[in-house]
C-alpha cells in the first residue's frame, strides 16, 4: 500500500482543509467548527472522566489512575482464542474488547499471506510490573503504574519466525495497524519524545480516527494529544465515514453538550481534559 500524500490544500471559511489520499483510503481533516448545527444533549463529566478511555496517556509523568483499568480483561489461554494467534503462554491477559480487535487485524493480515503473529505480554498489574521493574531495572522497564500494560489496552505482539524489527509481522503493523484503530506506540523516530526506545513489537489501541490521522501526520500519543488540544475541534472524513473530535478541559465536574442524534465516544487524555469524538 503506497504511503499517504497530500494532494492539495484549500482556504474554507471555518479553517483548511487537508485532503490525504491513498488508493484504497482517503482521509480530510478540517480544523474548525463543523458548519453544520445539531441537536445536542447535556453530559455532566466529573474527574474521573479525564482517566477513562482509549486515548490516555500513560508514561513516566502520566500514571495510570485506578479507574483507568479496562475492566474486561480476561485470560487469552482461557477464552481459547488462539486460532489466528499465537501466546508465550498461559498468563496472557487482555481487554477483551481489544482482543477482539487484535483478532480482526491479524484475521486481515493472513488474508495478505502474514500468519505468525503470537502475543507475549498483554495486561499487567502492578504487582507483576513491580517483579518486572525490579528484574529488568530503568533501562528496560517502566516503574509500576507508568506502564501503558497496566491499562489493558497495549500488548507486545511477535513473530513465531524471527525477530519483530525484520519479521512480515512487524513490517505489516507498521503499514496496517492504524486501520484496525492500533497504532505503533514506540516508533524508531520517536524516542526523544516517548522517553522509550524503539519497541516494534509494542502497539497500543486507541481506536479510529485517532489511529488513521496519528499515521498520516506521523504522529506518537504524546503529540497527537497535544494537536488536540490546540485545534479545540477538527473533523475526518476517513473511507467515507465522518468524524468529529472535540476537546473540553475538565478541572471539575463539567457538563458538556454531545450530539443527541449521533454515536460519539468520550475519552479523558489523562492529563486536563476529554476528547469527544463523535461518528
Amino acid at each position: 500500500m503506497k504511503k499517504w500524500g497530500i494532494v492539495g490544500i484549500l482556504p474554507i471559511m471555518l479553517g483548511l482543509i487537508f485532503f490525504v489520499h491513498n488508493p484504497e483510503s482517503q482521509i480530510e481533516i478540517t480544523k474548525g467548527i463543523e458548519a453544520a448545527n445539531r441537536a445536542t444533549q447535556p453530559v455532566e463529566i466529573t474527574t474521573d472522566g479525564i482517566h477513562n478511555g482509549n486515548l490516555l496517556l500513560v508514561n513516566h509523568d502520566y500514571p495510570v489512575h485506578p479507574v483507568s483499568v479496562q475492566t474486561d480483561v480476561i485470560n487469552l489461554f482461557e477464552g481459547n482464542v488462539g486460532q489466528y494467534f499465537g501466546l508465550l503462554d498461559k498468563n496472557v491477559r487482555l481487554s477483551e474488547e481489544i482482543t477482539q480487535k487484535f483478532t480482526e487485524m491479524v484475521r486481515a493480515a493472513k488474508k495478505d499471506g502474514v500468519e505468525n503473529f503470537i502475543i507475549s505480554s498483554g495486561y499487567r498489574n502492578l504487582e507483576e510490573q513491580t517483579q518486572l521493574f525490579q528484574e529488568m531495572g530503568a533501562v528496560y522497564a517502566l516503574p509500576p503504574g507508568h506502564s501503558e500494560h497496566n491499562l489493558g489496552l497495549s500488548l507486545d505482539v511477535g513473530s513465531s519466525k524471527m525477530k519483530m524489527n525484520v519479521a512480515p509481522e512487524g513490517k505489516w503493523i507498521k503499514d496496517h495497524a492504524w486501520q484496525y484503530g492500533f497504532v505503533l506506540r514506540y516508533p524508531e523516530d520517536k524516542t526523544e519524545i516517548t522517553g522509550i526506545e524503539y519497541e516494534p513489537w509494542h502497539i497500543r489501541y486507541v481506536g479510529l480516527p485517532h489511529s488513521a490521522i496519528m499515521q498520516e501526520k506521523n504522529f506518537v500519543l504524546e503529540e497527537y494529544l497535544q494537536y488536540v488540544k490546540e485545534q479545540q475541534q477538527l473533523t475526518a472524513s476517513i473511507n467515507g465515514n465522518e468524524y468529529t473530535i472535540s476537546y473540553y478541559p475538565i478541572s471539575k465536574t463539567t457538563t458538556i453538550e454531545v450530539p443527541a442524534n449521533r454515536q460519539y465516544e468520550i475519552s479523558g487524555n489523562n492529563i486536563d481534559g476529554v476528547i469527544v469524538t463523535v461518528y
